[in-house]
């Protein structure tokens, strides 16, 4: 099977040609979603309303924030990658939640399928991917 689409960040690999390459669809997916949930609104150009912008909740206060984060990745999916459904989205799993209402750290794992594929997958982000 030849490349789906580029391994992002960009790395040399001469197996596919002069870059590494994504060969299924289940990665793509992955890290099309990534992207959406990394990047943040205006960065990408001539279209400024693309991204959730994860970093822009770092150190909000939690109580106030997560609902805000859910309902923009809701919105960001339903725009820009509507084969995704979203099955579940759970913030700091496993961490005590005492601790988490003064941490400023922001964990979150999505679970989600692309039907048309027959895919079901997750997609897992810790703060130091979004930083």
């Amino acid at each position: 099977m030849n490349g789906i689409g580029p391994e992002l960040p960009l790395s040399r690999d001469v197996r596919h040609g002069p870059y590494a390459l994504i060969t299924s669809y289940k990665e793509e997916a992955r890290q099309n979603f990534k992207n959406l949930l990394l990047t943040s609104p205006g960065e990408r150009v001539m279209n400024p309303d693309f991204g959730v912008g994860l970093r822009q909740f770092l150190f909000e206060p939690r109580v106030n924030i997560i609902p805000k984060i859910k309902q923009r990745i809701h919105s960001q999916v339903e725009k820009y990658l509507p084969f995704i459904e979203i099955r579940s989205m759970i913030f700091d799993a496993g961490s005590p939640q005492g601790m988490l209402e003064d941490s400023n750290a922001l964990s979150i794992r999505i679970e989600f399928e692309v039907p048309s594929l027959n895919l079901k997958t997750q997609l897992v982000l810790q703060s130091e991917d979004v930083i």
